[in-house]
Order: C-alpha cells, then structure tokens, then sequence
C-alpha cells in the first residue's frame, strides 16, 4: 500500500531483456534504504525489489506490467519516480494507491501559470465512471486532484516543488503516464454494477 508521495526520482542505469520481462536498474538515494523483496512503486506501478547494493536495485517487469503501463517506454536515462510502501505509523498525507495501474493516459496540454503548471491527459473513456471533480488520481505514482473531467480527459495542478521533485519537469506532450483510480470508487462502481 502506498500514498502517492513521491519520495525520490531514479535514473534507469539498465534495461535487459529477460524473454518477454524486463529487468531494470535504477540508480537513486533511495536504493541504500532499499531491502530484497521489498515492494516499491516506480512511476505508479508495485515493483519487487531482487538486488540492491549502495547506490543502485533492481526490479523486473512482466510482460503484463509492460503492456499495461509506461514502463516499456522507458528507456536508460529515464527518470522514474519512486515511493517505498506506507507503514501503519506514517501519515497518509496522499490517498489510498495500490501501485496497480489501471490505464495509461497520454499528455494533450501543458499550461504554465505563473510558477505552477496545469496538465491536461486523455485516458479510456471507459473509465469516466471513475473520475471525480477535485477526486483523486495517481499519475506516474503521483497522487493528485482531478480538475475539470470530461468523458475522456481530465486536468491536473503541478505545484513547484512536485514539478522540480517528480518526472512531471520531463513530461512532453503525447507522452504516456501511468494512471490508477482511486480504489474506493472503484469498489463503488463495482457494486453498482453488480446490483444491475
């Protein structure tokens, strides 16, 4: 479980191709802290750490992940951002995220405002049913309020420091973003469906 407070970025070191995985090598200040098994989410996805040493760890994503996410598009030199799962003593200063992506959006319009930046993405507009006015989402591990909703786009707020501190400051349009909607909606839309 996470918060989508992004708590570091890493630069992809390596990409190997494992059949049809692949393993990446991240280079980040929070690889010290990092430990075997443990789950982090890089750009919003759950990842199992299998190596780590002082300045470098390790993950593989399946080909499951690939598909359903942005991680294929990475490439060695790609920032990532990084948030090691919430304990029960931390403040959950974000919302609820799971690190299980649900979609990926793509990047329409950057709008710069005076030190703060506006993002508009288009996502599947089979999801719309999940996107709430001032709701939450997880981009690219990043928890955030929807602004302005339509049946197949949405706007974000980028403040300064999430702008400098997350990959949002690579962002380029028809750029690809990890998306997870906020669970509780999701178990909401469920058992309304289920009720029909």
């Amino acid at each position: 479980m996470f918060s989508g407070i992004v708590e570091s970025t890493g630069i992809i070191a390596d990409i190997k191709i494992q059949g049809s995985n692949k393993l990446l090598k991240i280079e980040s200040d929070l690889s010290s802290q990092t430990y075997i098994d443990q789950s982090i989410t890089h750009n919003g996805v759950c990842l199992t750490v299998i190596k780590q040493d002082d300045t470098t760890h390790s993950v593989v994503a399946i080909e499951e992940t690939l598909l359903k996410s942005n991680l294929n598009d990475l490439k060695i030199g790609s920032i990532v951002n990084l948030e090691k799962s919430i304990t029960a003593n931390k403040l959950l200063d974000g919302h609820i995220v799971q690190g299980h992506v649900d979609t990926t959006g793509v990047c329409l319009k950057i709008k710069e405002a005076e030190g703060s930046w506006y993002f508009t993405f288009s996502y599947d507009p089979s999801f719309a049913n999940l996107m709430v006015n001032k709701g939450s989402v997880t981009i690219n591990g990043v928890s955030l309020t929807v602004i302005d909703p339509t049946l197949d786009s949405f706007s974000v707020a980028i403040i300064p420091y999430t702008y400098d501190f997350t990959n949002f400051k690579q962002l380029k349009l028809a750029d690809r973003v990890n998306l997870e909607f906020d669970i509780i909606g999701k178990y909401v839309a469920r058992q309304l469906k289920l009720q029909k």
